[in-house]
This record gives C-alpha cells, structure tokens and sequence, in this order.
C-alpha cells in the first residue's frame, strides 16, 4: 500500500477516535483498540494511531493556543469535528517528523470537504497554512503566570492554578512538564516462575529492548518490543505494572504466611504483586465493589499461577460487616483517586476531571480509611497509596487521619523501604512519598505507611 495512502487511512481512524472521545467521554485506549480491530489496521500502522491521538490529546490546549492566533472565529464556535481536525494536523505539523507538512495539510483539506463543505475545507486550508507560513504564536506574553504555564504545558487553568498553591511555580510546572514526557513501559518479574536475568536474555535474545529497572530487583523496563504479546507474559512469568506502583508493594512489605486485606484491588496487579511477594503463602484478601473487576482479580491470578489470593466483591466502606476486627496483619489501601498522577499515560484525564471530582473523591478516601482501619491488628501495618499528585487526597488526607485515630502514627523509619534516591527527594516528608511523573521514570505516586499501636 502507498504509504501516504495508508497515513491518510490512519489519520481518519485518529480523527474518529478523537471525536468519540469528545463526544461520549470515553477511555482512549479502549477507543483505539476497538478502532484498530474495526478498520483493520496493520500492526505497523498502530503506533502511528497511537501517538496521534494521545499527542493530539496530550497538547490540546497548546493546539488551541497556536489555531487561535490564525482562526477568524472564535474557537468555541467552530464545529468540533472541524477543531478536533485542526488540532490533529497541527499536532502533526508541529511535533511529528515523519509526515511532510504539505501531505498533512493536503489530507485535512480533503478531509474537511468530505466532512463538511467547501467553506469548512477553505477555512481548514486557511488556518494550517498561516500556521505553515507564519510560524506558531508566541507565548511568551501570556499572563497570569499560571495561565502561562498551563498553555505551554498544555494543562486546564484549574489544574495548574491548583499545583501551584500546593506546590509552588516551580514544581507544579515539573509536575506539568513529566506529564508531557514519554511514559517508560515496566516489565514485573513474577519471582514465583522465573528470575529477571533470564527473562531480560530471553526478550533480548527475541530483538526486545530492556533493562533492569534501577528501583526494585522484580523490574525490568522495556524500550522496543511488546511486553503483552510475549510468551513470557501469556504463561504469567511477568506482568505490566509502573515501577512506582511496584514500589507500594515494597513498601507494603508482606511476610509469607501473614494475613493480608487489599481492600481496593483492582484489575489485581498489586495483589499479584503482594502474592509473589509473600511466596504464595499466607491468606490475601482482594476486594472490589464492581463484579466484573473482581473476575480481573480472579483471572490475572490465575495467568500468574497464585492460588492464594481470595478475590471478594465488598465495597471497602462496608468491610466491618465482613470481617472481625483486628484481624489483618497489613493492609493495602490503593483507594480511588483522581489519577493525576497518571496524565503521561492517560491524557485525557486532563479534561475530563473537575475539582469537583477531588472533593467528591476524599469523601470516599476518608470513609474508606475509617472503615478499614479497626480491621488491622495491633502492631500492625497500613499502606495508604494513590497515583495522583494531589495533596488534597495524599499528605492533607493522611494527616487528617492521624488527628482522627490516636492509635494512628507514621511507621518511624518506613522510607528505608524504599530506594535511597526516592527516600531522600525533595518530594518526601514526614507524612510520606510523594513522587511525580517522569521524576524517577515512575508515574506520579504518593505512598505511606501508618503503624497501629
């Protein structure tokens, strides 16, 4: 096939996906995995897909910014298939070098006429070649300063706005920049079946890229291949998981033969991880409150080969119903958030979260942590993570519960834990961890453990 006809053929299938995703709120990944089986796209032609759309997605607001300076009408007035089109060509223009501006432009415009109409394609034509012609608008004239940083980071104002009161300019444009950055792939080792030194000879032997993680001795990340497509991974020697989600297992530390609660389990790849932590001894209980992501449970723990784990349909604020008091020796407690620590994987979480969403979610976080809580025994241990960055759900949460519990204090010493480098950021204080995306080539965490005494 021509390849400039089969890059046609993918920016279609990108604009179709970007437009559901506007229109129904819908997953990105699960849109392009449904695109890609319907339009029979080659297996060559998925990355392709893949980076248009999460860029696209990714430097929205950016995109907004440079067809603002050229578009005679108001953006909101625009049609949205017509604004999610300009977006994707610009994205394109600006950040992809592969496809020659001149063979973008052409396809938008063809795009539009068949579409739209005449008008729609002549204005189309008309924005991208100011852009090609002029060049991209400044930012450096923005203001106020936050407002700055979230359009050249690409960021809603709030989310900025946000971080900065949190964190400071400095950190809260970091934290913005590492969600632009590329998202490292991590291999986990299941040590049930294999070793990492024969599983990285094996992917290398096989033309993969990779490498020992730096963080845990159970990583391995993985710059060329596809880890799930792997033999390895079909007979459960290993599973996809962000070494900083790794790293609250580690924190977590279970024992073999201990009596362990993760009380919001799901898909299950931190219960798998405590399993193979503990030997596949003891008893780990896994709870979710959705029927179907219980079977996720159940069956990535079947791919894995544990037999210990007891998947559990139970709404962790109910748990006292469920099971005595003082009666788990650690406690896992990876509780719903807003995911902004996850944006580099997921970046459509920046436009479809609120600050509404935090404040409905710390209710839940707070009644989950009361709840859960008489469940550990005396002595001891609770993690309490999140992959957000946000200090409402993270360190302010925790200290909260401290006030609350008396019996309640930070485990003395948990940081040695974790590796040096992460125990020692600027990141870290008394309350927890906080890490954020690309810092350690982790997404962004925050994690803690809390002692009963």
């Amino acid at each position: 096939m021509n390849n400039q006809i089969r890059t046609g053929n993918v920016r279609n299938a990108a604009l179709d996906v970007l437009i559901k995703i506007a229109k129904q709120q819908a997953y990105s990944h699960l849109l392009i995995d449904e695109t890609v089986k319907k339009k029979e796209l080659s297996e060559k032609d998925i990355p392709l897909l893949t980076e248009m759309v999460y860029g696209t997605l990714q430097y929205q607001r950016k995109l907004d910014f440079y067809i603002g300076g050229y578009s005679k009408k108001p953006l909101d007035k625009l049609e949205n298939w017509v604004l999610i089109l300009l977006r994707l060509s610009v994205y394109q223009m600006v950040y992809l070098d592969r496809v020659p501006d001149h063979a973008v432009l052409n396809e938008a415009v063809m795009i539009a006429g068949k579409r739209g109409h005449k008008g729609i394609s002549g204005m189309v034509n008309g924005i991208l070649r100011a852009i090609q012609r002029e060049g991209l608008p400044d930012t450096s004239g923005i203001s106020p300063e936050f407002r700055k940083i979230a359009i050249e980071t690409s960021h809603p104002d709030w989310m900025i706005k946000r971080w900065i009161e949190q964190y400071g300019e400095e950190i809260a444009r970091r934290i913005a920049e590492g969600n632009l950055s590329y998202p490292i792939t991590s291999a986990r080792v299941n040590t049930l079946l294999t070793v990492r030194e024969e599983l990285i000879k094996e992917w290398v032997d096989s033309g993969m890229n990779c490498e020992a993680g730096p963080w845990l001795d159970e990583s391995i990340r993985v710059t060329k291949g596809v880890i799930s497509k792997t033999q390895a991974f079909k007979e459960g020697r290993c599973s996809i998981q962000d070494e900083g989600s790794m790293l609250v297992t580690q924190l977590l530390n279970p024992q073999p033969r201990e009596r362990v609660l993760d009380a919001c389990a799901a898909p299950g790849g931190k219960s798998s991880h405590i399993a193979e932590r503990m030997d596949n001894q003891g008893e780990l209980i896994s709870l979710d409150i959705h029927e179907h992501k219980v079977k996720l449970i159940q069956s990535q723990a079947e791919r894995l080969g544990i037999s210990m784990i007891q998947p559990v349909l139970q709404d962790a604020r109910t748990v006292s119903t469920a099971f005595e008091e003082a009666s788990f020796d650690r406690i896992l407690l990876d509780v719903p958030c807003s995911g902004l620590g996850v944006i580099q994987r997921k970046p459509d979480l920046k436009w479809s979260k609120s600050e509404q969403d935090i404040e409905r979610l710390t209710v839940i976080q707070r009644d989950i942590l009361d709840h859960v809580w008489p469940l550990l025994k005396s002595g001891g241990i609770m993690v309490y993570s999140t992959c957000t960055v946000d200090r409402e759900e993270n360190e302010n949460q925790v200290k909260d519960f401290l006030k609350k519990h008396p019996d309640a204090i930070i485990e003395p010493g948990f940081e040695k834990r974790l590796p040096e480098e992460i125990r020692t950021s600027p990141m870290a204080n008394e309350t927890g961890i906080q890490l954020i995306p690309a810092q350690y080539g982790t997404d962004g965490f925050y994690m803690t453990a809390i002692l009963k005494q």
